[in-house]
């Protein structure tokens, strides 16, 4: 448990943006993963991916400068109110070229 704790911990501090999700952004394998990944998409946000199928069996999880934010529930939520894209800008998210 504490390797999985460390590389977690590795992952996030080493990127702005972090969605743990069932597959890959190419390749979504549940709807919730893929909404999450379009969100994410339109926003315009670099970021990384981890699959969580090849190690942990949850749902897709979003952090944010090592800050976490949580599913695809909250962050269409936060999406539709506008507050992710705000969260992207107050934060200093870089956008994807």
């Amino acid at each position: 448990m504490a390797d999985t704790k460390e590389r977690i911990s590795g992952i996030v501090g080493e990127n702005e943006v972090v969605l743990f999700m069932k597959g890959t952004p190419l390749f979504p394998q549940c709807g919730f993963s893929s909404r999450a990944v379009h969100i994410l998409d339109h926003c315009g946000v670099t970021y990384e991916s981890v699959d969580v199928l090849q190690d942990w069996p949850t749902i897709p999880q979003l952090y944010v400068k090592g800050e976490f934010v949580g599913g695809s529930d909250i962050m269409t939520e936060m999406f539709e109110a506008g507050e992710l894209q705000q969260m992207f800008t107050d934060k200093g998210v870089k956008t994807a070229d």
